[in-house]
């Protein structure tokens, strides 16, 4: 089946493709390291392939070239940011629609701004899917420098109400399209019950950084081991702050009952979450944390904190227990509740996984599909093609 333009309201300078494919340009990053967004990109990337979607993909942290390049810091970054330009003009030139992965900070400066303004020369339409859970502080920042990049998508997408929210105090609509959760790897164990109300398994998938708050979950950690000390905690993840916490769980008395995992890959993720009991989301600044999803999908009650865009995803005393960032006490005395409660426990986990079927792969893309053909001016009843 051919593709057919729409007669009028096109906003995109391609011919029809001789192919029978939607042809989409995808920007953003791919693990290493592990991460919210480059996950995301991946998935994403991913699942339209399957559906016979051409994709091309416009890495924003493609490995340095020659790799020497890598250790010549102050400059490295221009070779790369060089071939990231060529790229993307390239790209723009072959592609029905761009699809920019965006965060804050100088992450939006390097690679989210230069997609943008190389869509509109090219007059292809972008659809700019910001995710960063520190907009707010970022547009108070820099709103002036933003706002000119911002005006030249064709379509602002965010993943989480709270986004929305902060978009809409600016003056910009956006479009709510959630993250994905892959609900075939990500499935509960058999039982949805603790294997021992005194020994629960805790787990954590975070990127060991100051924001996502490990610190204060190590602390409270520590508190829940008065109570259950035969406890555990799996940290998964990999950054700058590991030796930091690996001294921290010492110096608390409770590095024998803390693992720190490394990167896993998402199907050791996935095991890891049916092997816990309760998954622990500690941060202090978020948008809408895949580990939250990943973590229902897989059965688990959810303990977090209520920042950013959690308060979105769950509900408190429903499908997760939510508490003030930064705070040892009230997350210790959450994990303890949840974990002796069988009838809670219970409770938030089948709630969880009746609420994350909103996530789920069939849900989610075919709503990206239906943006690409409506900004690239295909008919909308192709998209059901995909």
């Amino acid at each position: 089946m051919l593709l057919s333009k729409k007669a009028a309201g096109s906003n995109s300078n391609h011919s029809v493709p001789e192919e029978n494919t939607l042809r989409v340009g995808l920007v953003g990053p791919l693990p290493p390291p592990s991460g919210g967004m480059a996950n995301q990109t991946r998935q994403l990337m991913e699942l339209l392939v399957s559906r016979g979607i051409a994709v091309t993909l416009v890495r924003v942290n493609e490995p340095y070239r020659p790799a020497w390049v890598g250790k010549l810091k102050g400059i490295r970054a221009v070779p790369r940011l060089m071939a990231y330009i060529a790229r993307l003009r390239r790209v723009a030139r072959q592609v029905d629609v761009l699809h920019v992965m965006a965060n804050s900070g100088w992450s939006w400066h390097l690679f989210a701004a230069p997609a943008l303004w190389i869509a509109w020369l090219n007059k292809v339409p972008v659809v700019l899917n910001y995710r960063g859970g520190e907009a707010e502080r970022f547009f108070v920042r820099s709103m002036r420098w933003v706002r000119p990049s911002l005006e030249k998508a064709s379509l602002i997408a965010v993943p989480s109400g709270f986004l929305q929210a902060v978009f809409g105090r600016f003056g910009f609509d956006t479009t709510v399209v959630p993250n994905i959760v892959d609900l075939k790897r990500f499935r509960p164990k058999p039982e949805l019950s603790p294997l021992h109300t005194q020994r629960p398994h805790v787990v954590i998938a975070r990127n060991l950084e100051p924001i996502y708050g490990l610190t204060t979950a190590l602390r409270a950690f520590a508190l829940l081991l008065r109570e259950k000390p035969g406890a555990r905690l799996s940290i998964a993840g990999s950054g700058p702050q590991r030796q930091e916490l690996e001294d921290l769980a010492l110096a608390l008395g409770i590095g024998q009952n803390v693992t720190f995992t490394g990167r896993l890959s998402p199907d050791e993720m996935a095991e890891l979450y049916r092997q816990a009991d309760v998954m622990l989301n500690p941060t202090t600044v978020d948008n809408m944390p895949n580990s939250i999803l990943e973590g229902m999908a897989s059965g688990l009650p959810i303990v977090s904190t209520h920042v950013g865009g959690v308060p979105y995803m769950v509900e408190h005393e429903k499908t997760a227990l939510l508490v003030p960032p930064e705070d040892p006490d009230a997350m210790s005395e959450q994990l303890v509740r949840v974990t002796s409660d069988m009838a809670l426990y219970k409770s938030l986990a089948e709630n969880g996984l009746a609420e994350v079927t909103r996530y789920g792969i069939d849900a989610i893309v075919p709503e990206w599909v239906r943006i690409y053909c409506a900004l690239a001016g295909y008919d909308s009843a192709l998209s059901e093609s995909w």
